[in-house]
């Protein structure tokens, strides 16, 4: 039996090893000066003026709505298909989650279905870069009247980019995730990214218990802070932010070689960077695709959720795109240490099918 092949690797050595080690010599193992050093790192690769660092994705995009004053009576566009932290987000907030359809193909928002999803009560659209494919921006924008808010659900495309810009700096917020399965881990953690200095300061505050200052809570909030120890893995895995991506990079290529002709291969638009977290195809016979691969000993799973098949979204009505993209769609082994070997493997399950 060969090894198995594992969904997804960090990337981490010794220097996320002895980047902690001298967070725990100096004690100071929370709300400490590695935070504020992995922000503006953050910030800077994503080329906007503020980033906040929080405890995961998803408690990214909770904050940016509730610092978006989004609540109840507020409606949220949302795709149909894509993790359910993106509508529980809004949910949480005392919002409602208006599901609309993706392009099937590339499991981005249907820029038509969003426009015909405004209504008097639509405040934002959470438009998500899923899997690391930069949404067609310019048409979701165009879709929206200008007072609805764009905001950027880049927790798979820190690293890719839209006609030049960086996905994390189109919106008037973005929200990242660290989590081991992204192209940079701090095990768990997010970010909020922004150009706008008060939307930043509410994050902050949000994140923090409500504090202000000393003394000052204008209102309650959470506990949703990114501690130092996590921060210092997250430092050098940013420095390396670029080659991290041209290893992903060069993975998918040796996938898209060996498949596009037996399946639909994943890709960006031109002029786009695709993320590449994650490589996932579609074919006609996934699950017997996923039984295949798991006796061969490689682990791969389903893309992500039609959230229309979830108990808590399911009054919607139909979303076809997103039922063709949930019932195709295979996610393969990738990370930057996936080797040519591992690659020709997984294609030959595949191609055997």
């Amino acid at each position: 039996m060969s090894d198995p092949i594992r969904l997804a690797r960090p990337d981490v050595g010794d220097d996320e090893l002895d980047a902690v080690a001298q967070v725990v010599r100096t004690g100071q193992l929370t709300m400490g000066p590695k935070v504020a050093e992995f922000e503006a790192a953050v910030a800077q690769a994503v080329g906007t003026g503020h980033a906040a660092a929080v405890s995961s994705g998803t408690a990214a995009l909770h904050l940016a709505l509730l610092a978006l004053e989004i609540g109840p009576g507020d409606e949220v566009i949302v795709p149909a298909y894509t993790f359910p932290a993106t509508a529980n987000a809004v949910e949480l907030c005392g919002a409602h989650a208006v599901l609309v359809d993706v392009e099937p193909d590339t499991f981005v928002l249907d820029p038509a279905a969003v426009a015909a999803a405004v209504t008097p009560r639509t405040r934002a659209v959470m438009a998500v870069h899923l899997f690391g494919r930069p949404v067609e921006w310019e048409a979701v924008q165009t879709a929206i009247p200008q007072e609805v808010l764009l905001v950027e659900d880049a927790a798979g495309a820190l690293g890719a980019s839209y006609r030049g810009t960086p996905c994390g700096a189109l919106g008037v917020a973005a929200c990242l995730s660290f989590h081991p399965r992204k192209i940079v881990t701090t095990g768990e953690g997010g970010a909020v990214t922004t150009d706008e200095t008060g939307l930043d300061a509410a994050v902050r505050r949000l994140r923090h218990h409500g504090w202000a200052a000393l003394g000052d809570m204008p209102a309650p909030g959470f506990n949703y802070r990114l501690p130092d120890l996590l921060c210092a893995i997250g430092i050098p895995q940013l420095a390396r932010l670029e080659e991290l991506l041209a290893a992903r990079e060069r993975v998918a290529g040796w996938y898209t070689e060996r498949l596009e002709h037996i399946v639909l291969t994943p890709s960006a638009a031109e002029g786009d960077r695709h993320g590449w977290q994650a490589y996932v195809v579609q074919l006609d016979r996934r699950d017997e695709a996923l039984a295949a691969l798991g006796d061969a000993g490689i682990e791969a799973q389903i893309g992500t959720w039609a959230l229309h098949r979830l108990d808590p979204y399911r009054a919607q009505g139909a979303f076809p795109g997103a039922d063709r993209a949930f019932e195709r769609a295979l996610a393969l082994p990738l990370a930057a240490t996936t080797t040519e070997a591992e690659v020709e493997r997984v294609a030959r399950v595949l191609t055997l099918l």
